[in-house]
């Protein structure tokens, strides 16, 4: 444990420490305007600091600092170090992906509508986010229908010489190639501005009033497209209730702790109208206090935001903003004023409160089923404590394609980027199961740390034993190792599953249903589910690239071209006539034929 004799040591320049471990991990990651004034908080009586603190300052046996130019620079280094660290006692992000956002770009004078996951400072509009990425899609699918904007990208756009099948079925105004006004066009892109916005009723007035005066004017047949267009509104617009007055942006954040940690939950509303949201779980965070409850959202915004996010001009908060250098970071990410905020007025104070039922909703969910390291290592008798779990499971499909596929959790948390699948040409038509993880593990301990906790095997005492032979003959006795087998019912999932451990005969009296189980229970399902997912796609992929060539239309010279054009069969299933129009030598006639052919293969597979 170190001692307070060492702060002389430290500046009282702003910057960032990292407190390590006796391993030399880094465990924790702060900031401080004066580093030494800042750590000296952490060396008062016990009884002074909160209960994380005292655990964590046992274990703390050096400390490393980084001097800043400013408060604002030493925030931004911290949440950069905290994401490429991951320390035990941070706030730890991991669910940090970018969500879906439309795009209307306003430096084409024909713009485009597409899905992005990423804000570039070009003048474009963006509508979001949207975390779920088949139900954008399915929007945009109605838009597509509805709205005669151009499909196409920006290069096949500059390039076509003819209208597409977009044109001729309605789709497409073809500013491509025939002369459409700019001004009509543009009247197309509010349109879209105004579904994406939620104001269905001035977008179906205005549809309205153009369709009488097309109608006053005797054009039937346009009149009667705006007529189908608004019922096709009519039946697609979601009713959204309006939960502000004007039409503000703003993202509100809600938190609720329990004694396993705490849940916040993110609500976008956007033109007054909420759209979406999103909850995250902190296992043992504290939030007693109103101070580690701002602490938290503080660390969560500066983690969640980035350069590419869409980041709207005011956040509500239940506390506000505790950091001034938190808002100038979100202001430069943002390229403009970013304001923190305490919830203002009864309305804001109403979309608060639903942030914090959905983070309590969330939370009292993860309390029937959270457990924690320490937890996790007595239940199972593993010495230390259970952060790191790494679950495998071989598969094969009738002996073929062999696949052992490895999930990891980190504090009962998908680690996605650290999944693997490992191939095994060499067992071919085995269907030797046991061999397979024989040759994982020798492939496993050739890639090096981080070393798991726990090796969890889908699988039997049989599997748990060959696995155990081969870690012994190649060095690797120090990783604990689990099996879970299925019990007498023979399902996954069900309460009969079984728990081996090495040097028992008989398996673990592992209470069924407690978090403990379940916590393993999930982890093997999704190391199933992922190997199952992958061997699937490889023979699907290896079917379909088997049939390319016996489509009708498809010789080996539209063969090549279209392997060139794109990495998979699956991408040319998806490509749309327009895209395949615009391959060399590949017209229109000939591309609505090899978009049939291709959907027809998609079918039958």
């Amino acid at each position: 444990m170190i001692s307070r004799e060492i702060l002389p040591t430290f500046p009282l320049c702003p910057g960032v420490y990292l407190m390590k471990n006796a391993a030399g991990r880094i465990i924790y990651v702060g900031k401080a305007r004066q580093l030494r004034r800042r750590l000296a908080s952490y060396f008062q009586p016990e009884h002074r600091l909160a209960p994380k603190v005292r655990v964590m300052m046992t274990r703390v046996e050096a400390v490393d600092f980084l001097c800043t130019s400013t408060e604002k620079e030493a925030l931004l280094l911290e949440a950069s170090l905290i994401k490429k660290h991951r320390p035990k006692y941070n706030i730890v992000l991991r669910d940090d992906k970018q969500y879906v956002l439309f795009c209307l770009s306003r430096h084409h004078t024909f713009p485009a509508l597409r899905l992005t996951r990423k804000v570039l400072r070009d003048g474009s509009v963006y509508f979001g986010p949207f975390t779920s990425a088949l139900s954008a899609r399915e929007t945009k699918r109605v838009i597509d229908r509805l709205f005669p904007l151009r499909k196409c990208r920006d290069t096949v756009f500059s390039n076509r010489t003819r209208p597409c099948l977009q044109y001729h079925i309605g789709r497409c105004l073809g500013p491509c190639c025939l002369p459409v006004s700019e001004e009509e066009y543009r009247q197309v892109v509010r349109q879209v501005e105004l579904f994406l916005s939620g104001k269905s009723v001035e977008l179906l007035a205005g549809l309205r009033t153009e369709m009488m005066r097309l109608s006053d004017a005797l054009d039937f047949e346009g009149a009667a497209r705006l007529r189908d267009s608004i019922r096709a509104l009519r039946e697609t617009v979601e009713r959204q209730a309006a939960v502000l007055s004007d039409d503000r942006d703003l993202d509100v954040i809600g938190v609720h702790g329990n004694e396993n940690g705490a849940a916040l939950a993110i609500v976008f509303v956007r033109q007054g109208r909420i759209i979406d949201g999103q909850t995250f779980w902190f296992p043992g965070a504290a939030v007693e206090t109103p101070e580690e409850e701002a602490s938290l959202t503080d660390s969560f915004l500066m983690q969640y935001y980035t350069p590419e996010r869409f980041i709207p001009a005011r956040i509500v908060t239940a506390f506000g903003c505790q950091d001034p250098a938190l808002e100038e970071a979100l202001a430069d990410m943002r390229g403009g004023k970013v304001s923190v905020v305490k919830a203002r007025g009864d309305q804001e104070r109403r979309l608060v409160d639903i942030a914090t039922a959905n983070a309590r909703a969330h939370a009292t969910q993860q309390r029937r089923t959270a457990t924690t390291p320490v937890e996790l290592a007595r239940a199972l008798g593993v010495a230390g404590e259970v952060e790191r779990i790494e679950c495998v499971d071989a598969s094969h499909i009738q002996g073929e394609g062999m696949r052992v596929g490895m999930v990891v959790f980190v504090d009962g948390r998908e680690e996605k980027s650290a999944y693997r699948l490992y191939t095994f040409p060499e067992l071919e038509g085995t269907s030797d199961d046991y061999l397979a993880l024989v040759s994982f593990v020798a492939r496993r301990l050739a890639s090096g740390p981080p070393w798991p906790d726990l090796l969890l095997i889908d699988g039997g005492k049989g599997q748990l034993g060959a696995v155990e032979r081969t870690l012994a003959e190649k060095g690797g006795e120090g990783i604990a190792l689990a099996a879970i087998a299925k019990g007498e019912s023979r399902r996954a999932g069900e309460l009969g599953d079984l728990i081996f451990r090495p040097g028992r005969k008989n398996p673990l009296a592992l209470k069924p249903g407690s978090p403990e189980m379940l916590l393993l229970q999930h982890i093997r399902d999704t190391a199933h589910r992922f190997v199952i997912s992958r061997l699937r796609r490889h023979k699907r992929s290896a079917q379909l690239a088997s049939e390319l060539d016996s489509l009708p239309g498809v010789g080996p010279r539209t063969a090549r071209l279209l392997w060139e054009h794109f990495d998979s069969v699956e991408a040319m299933i998806r490509a749309g006539v327009d895209e395949l129009s615009a391959l060399p030598g590949i017209g229109v006639k000939k591309a609505v034929a090899l978009h049939s052919a291709l959907q027809s293969l998609h079918k039958s597979t």
